[in-house]
């Protein structure tokens, strides 16, 4: 699997202001923007995206993903950082 390939799964199940994904093809990192964590806690935040890559997770095709997740309204008052 490819960043853009990850990156394109996640979108295609999350509404995304903004995603940026690299990774060594295993071990992945993302940031991810998206509206639908609002109210929401970072765990639930990260089971969401876990949930959008379903099966992916549990056959090891996505071995490892470490992410930030937040709000269009955390993502402004950093700076889009």
């Amino acid at each position: 699997m490819t960043a853009e390939q990850l990156q394109a799964l996640i979108a295609a199940g999350l509404p995304c202001e903004h995603i940026a994904v690299e990774g060594d093809g295993r071990h992945w990192f993302a940031t991810i923007v998206s509206p639908a964590f609002e109210g929401k806690r970072p765990i639930a935040r990260h089971q969401q995206v876990y949930a959008t890559l379903g099966e992916r997770m549990k056959n090891d095709e996505v071995h490892a993903l470490s992410m930030k997740t937040f709000t269009p309204a955390e993502w402004a008052a950093r700076g889009g950082v």
